[in-house]
């Protein structure tokens, strides 16, 4: 390799786009090998940043065809608002098939109970309304938007995750992935959840997102809210979702959301990034994970490997 080859590799990868290319690349492969290997696949949307990376690179691995899967979204009924009406707009704009099945639904069926108290979310529960649907349409492989940087269950992932006829992950029964070889062969009954960012981290989805030029919702950009302080973390006082104390003050804040989960469980960070650039530098100068803003995570050391055994996301 000459050395003006060497010194361009070198400034792609100081750039980040050596990187993204890669990483696209990678995850446009497993797009197709799903749509090549599975019956009825769909894609799992929750109108946050990473499922908006997937459709995109869904839009690019199928080009100039409409992506060959439907979107289903499992609402809790405690979304952001910003996040709800940015799902409906981009489905109609890109002409997509969206499946909303409904939290509410199962609670109303008896089929889960509804938390109270200061706590109380209802993240953990969209596993049942999740799996209900997950056998209402027959699919075989669910493609999510889960990375390996988020917490510390997911590195135990493969991009092609196997679950059983009941839904259930078994972490020490994971199938090895040798090189670019994906397995999709299950049994009558199983069902596969595919992550094609497994390898990509917070500041990977968000520098595709910046060079992508890819719109979010706007609640990801810095913006005034009304707050109030509880556990050192920063929650939304423009609902009746979220619990607050009668002690507990409501003020004006410059805030924006990293990761956006229920209204319930997912805390903002004081911010000034109201600009793409901003939000990515803001994220290469973090030392804190992104999920060090969602109290689900918190409640034990294992709560995410337990709900992902039940057949979480």
């Amino acid at each position: 390799m000459s050395d003006t080859l060497i010194s361009e590799v070198e400034t792609l990868k100081d750039s980040g786009v050596f990187t993204t290319n890669a990483l696209e690349n990678e995850a446009i492969y497993i797009m197709r090998e799903v749509a090549a290997q599975f019956e009825k696949p769909v894609l799992l949307f929750s109108g946050g940043k990473d499922s908006i990376t997937l459709v995109r690179l869904a839009q690019k691995a199928f080009y100039p065809a409409k992506i060959p899967f439907p979107l289903m979204h499992i609402d809790t009924g405690h979304n952001f608002p910003e996040t709800i009406e940015f799902r409906d707009r981009l489905v109609k704009e890109l002409g997509l098939e969206l499946i909303v099945r409904d939290v509410q639904d199962s609670i109303d069926q008896g089929k889960v109970k509804e938390e109270s108290g200061k706590y109380a979310s209802r993240n953990s529960l969209q596993t049942t309304t999740l799996l209900d649907a997950i056998e209402e349409f027959k699919f075989d492989a669910c493609i999510g938007g889960a990375r390996r940087d988020e917490e510390k269950a997911r590195a135990k992932e493969r991009i092609f995750s196997v679950r059983d006829d009941f839904g259930q992950w078994d972490e020490k029964n994971q199938r090895p992935e040798l090189f670019d070889m994906l397995n999709g062969q299950i049994e009558h009954g199983q069902n596969v959840r595919v992550f094609p960012i497994s390898n990509w981290t917070e500041l990977d989805v968000w520098s595709y997102i910046q060079k992508e030029e890819i719109e979010i919702p706007s609640i990801y950009f810095a913006h005034k809210r009304n707050i109030f302080l509880r556990d050192g973390l920063i929650w939304s006082a423009e609902d009746d979702i979220v619990f607050r104390a009668a002690d507990e003050e409501v003020k004006e804040m410059v805030v924006r959301f990293r990761t956006v989960g229920d209204m319930s469980c997912t805390a903002a960070v004081e911010s000034h990034a109201d600009t793409i650039d901003r939000v990515v530098q803001e994220i290469r100068d973090s030392s804190i994970s992104e999920r060090g803003a969602r109290i689900d995570d918190k409640r034990s050391e294992a709560a995410m490997e337990k709900r992902k055994q039940q057949g979480y996301f």
